[in-house]
C-alpha cells in the first residue's frame, strides 16, 4: 500500500451520529491525510427517465444534493477548526455502493472509511448488504466503523493465512501486516497477527488417505499440522518483526477464534485480506470469514491484493 494522503468518510445523511466521519478525522489528524466527505444519494422518485424527467424533477434533486451539501459543510467545519484539511461532496448515483466506489476511484482516494448498522443493545454489528458489496468490489481498504471509542493506544489484530488455505496470494499477508502496522504507526497503536488452523483437516485428510483400516496415529498428525503452521507463521511475523508475545497461532475455526482473540485483546480493529477470483465473479473471502465479520466487537479493516481491479463500472448511471 502507499502513503495514503486522502480518507473519503461515507456520511449516512439519514441518522444524526456519524461514527465514520469521527473515526475519519481522527486517522486524519493522526496522520496528516486530507479527508473528503462523501454523501451519495438516489431517489427513485426523483429520479425520472429520458421519457418522464422534467425540470421540476431536476430542480428537485439539486435542491436535495444542495441541501446535503450544506449538511456536509455543518460536520467540516469542527474538523477544519481542528486543522484537518476538508473537502465536501454530494453525488446522485445508484447503486449506493458503485456510487461510493465511483467517486473513491475518480477522486484517488486512498481509503474508503463507513459506519456500520448496528443494533445498540449488542455490540454485533449488521452489515448491511451496501457494506458486503463495498468489501466485494472496493479497491483500496475499506475501515468498517463500530460506533465505540478508540484506545489512547489502539490495539490492531492482523487476521493472516500462511498457508494460504483460502487461495489467498501470499503477498497479501504481508499487505496485511504492512497496512496494520503503518496506521498502528500513525495513531500510536499495537499490532497483533492471528492465525487459526483447523487440526480437523488433517485427520480428514489422513483419513481419506487411509486405503485400508489402520490405526492412524491422529495426535502425530495433528502435531506435524502445528509445527507446519507454526513455522509459516513464525515466517511472516518475524519478518515484520511482531513480537513473539503479540503473534497468536490458535487451533481451531477462525470464525470462533478471532472474535474470541479480539476480545481479550480488547481489539480496536481487526485487519483481514480479500480477493476476487475474477472479474465476474462475487468478492471470495470465504464462508469461514463471512461468518467471522458480524461477530466482531471492533472495527473491521478489509485490504485487498495490488492487482484486484473492480467490477465496479466507472461511468455514472441511475437506475431506473
Amino acid at each position: 500500500m502507499n502513503e495514503f494522503k486522502k480518507i473519503l468518510a461515507v456520511v449516512d445523511p439519514t441518522v444524526v451520529d456519524q461514527p465514520a466521519v469521527q473515526r475519519a478525522g481522527w486517522l486524519a489528524r493522526a496522520s496528516g491525510a486530507e479527508l473528503e466527505l462523501l454523501v451519495c444519494y438516489y431517489n427513485e422518485y426523483l429520479s425520472g427517465d429520458r421519457l418522464f424527467d422534467s425540470p421540476s424533477l431536476e430542480k428537485a434533486r439539486d435542491e436535495v444534493i444542495e441541501n446535503h451539501e450544506k449538511h456536509l459543510e455543518t460536520l467540516a467545519e469542527p474538523l477544519r477548526a481542528g486543522g484537518i484539511v476538508v473537502k465536501t461532496s454530494a453525488v446522485w448515483d445508484h447503486p449506493l455502493y458503485e456510487g461510493i466506489v465511483r467517486h473513491a476511484v475518480e477522486t484517488g482516494a486512498d481509503m474508503v472509511i463507513k459506519d456500520t448498522h448496528h443494533h445498540s443493545a449488542v455490540t454485533r454489528a449488521l452489515l448491511t448488504n451496501t457494506d458486503w458489496n463495498l468489501i466485494r468490489t472496493c479497491p483500496m481498504p475499506l475501515w468498517l466503523v463500530k460506533p465505540r471509542d478508540m484506545a489512547d493506544e489502539p490495539v490492531f489484530v492482523a487476521a493472516i493465512d500462511p498457508m494460504h488455505q483460502h487461495d489467498k496470494p501470499a503477498a497479501l499477508d504481508d499487505e496485511i501486516l504492512h497496512v496494520s502496522k503503518d496506521v498502528a504507526a500513525k495513531v500510536g497503536g499495537d499490532v497483533h497477527a492471528f492465525h487459526a488452523y483447523d487440526p480437523r483437516i488433517a485427520v480428514a485428510t489422513a483419513t481419506a488417505n487411509a486405503y485400508i483400516p489402520v490405526s492412524l496415529p491422529f495426535d502425530e498428525i495433528e502435531q506435524q499440522m502445528h509445527e507446519d503452521h507454526q513455522k509459516r507463521f513464525n515466517e511472516i511475523t518475524q519478518f515484520h518483526k511482531v513480537e513473539d508475545d503479540k503473534a497468536h497461532l490458535v487451533a481451531g475455526l477462525t470464525h470462533e477464534e478471532l472474535p474470541l482473540i479480539a476480545d481479550k485483546l480488547k481489539a480496536d480493529v481487526v485487519v483481514m485480506g480479500a480477493v476476487a477470483r475474477n472479474r465476474w465473479k462475487r468478492l471470495f473471502i470465504g464462508a469461514t470469514a463471512e461468518r467471522t465479520l458480524e461477530d466482531l466487537p471492533c472495527d473491521l479493516l478489509i485490504i485487498k491484493p495490488d492487482w484486484f481491479q473492480t467490477p465496479v463500472e466507472m461511468s455514472n448511471h441511475e437506475a431506473a
